[in-house]
């Protein structure tokens, strides 16, 4: 697996939208890079890992299973975070993260990023601006596609 500038990655990322050069390079001290091969399941369902997920190359998959199958409920792309939600709260996580083909993810662990508060307490601020701006599109992605689905079935909102 090709070698990755944990920096530059960042601050093509979601998590890294509004960092400066400096930041993204203070950032990526604390973080890892796990490359996952494709059909590999990152984190289970139920699982009490706390890592926040980066995804700088290939492809992540939301996984949940349905009737006995499992199904890809959101292919996330490149930039994009997950788990952001296990990583502020140390809730069980809601879902699978299973790779699509060979992908490279940034993990962020809770213990290394609280180390930053005292160092890098605008940093820290930035990043968690970021987090809630990420929970807050997801949230009105789902709210728009439940809105989609009940106009289907109510068959109402003229395009059905």
């Amino acid at each position: 697996m090709q070698q990755i500038d944990i920096a530059e990655a960042l601050s093509q990322s979601t998590l890294g939208a509004e960092l400066t050069p400096d930041e993204c390079t203070a950032l990526a001290a604390v973080m890892d890079v796990e490359p996952v091969p494709a059909g590999e399941i990152l984190v289970h369902e139920g699982e009490e890992r706390r890592t926040l997920f980066v995804l700088a190359g290939g492809r992540l998959n939301v996984c949940k299973e349905v009737n006995g199958q499992e199904e890809t409920v959101y292919q996330m792309r490149v930039g994009e975070c997950a788990g952001t939600r296990a990583f502020i709260d140390g809730s069980p996580r809601k879902a699978d993260l299973c790779t699509g083909t060979d992908s490279v993810v940034l993990t962020l662990e809770p213990a290394a990023f609280e180390g930053l508060i005292e160092t890098q307490p605008r940093l820290v601020y930035k990043i968690m601006r970021a987090i809630f701006r990420i929970t807050h599109s997801n949230l009105m992605r789902v709210n728009l596609e439940s809105a989609e689905l009940r106009n289907y079935m109510l068959k109402s909102g003229g395009r059905y």
